[in-house]
């Protein structure tokens, strides 16, 4: 899938959704779209960045006793 991304000086363009995670970590890009609106960096939550949950993972399959 193709995703929307703001480069430097506020150009547009689209990249494979693979190369997200690349271009945000090397701070390549200043923003991005995604389905509910446009995400900037360091002002938006971005999945993945971010503090340590310390609470219950649902998603985490539980041991038999």
């Amino acid at each position: 899938m193709l995703i929307r991304v703001v480069y430097d000086e506020f150009q547009t363009g689209k990249v494979h959704d693979y190369l997200l995670d690349g271009l945000i970590t090397h701070r390549k890009i200043q923003g991005f779209f995604r389905s509910d609106g446009y995400v900037r960096l360091d002002h938006d939550p971005v999945r993945g960045h971010g503090g340590q949950y310390q609470g219950y993972d649902r998603r985490r399959a539980l041991k038999a006793a």
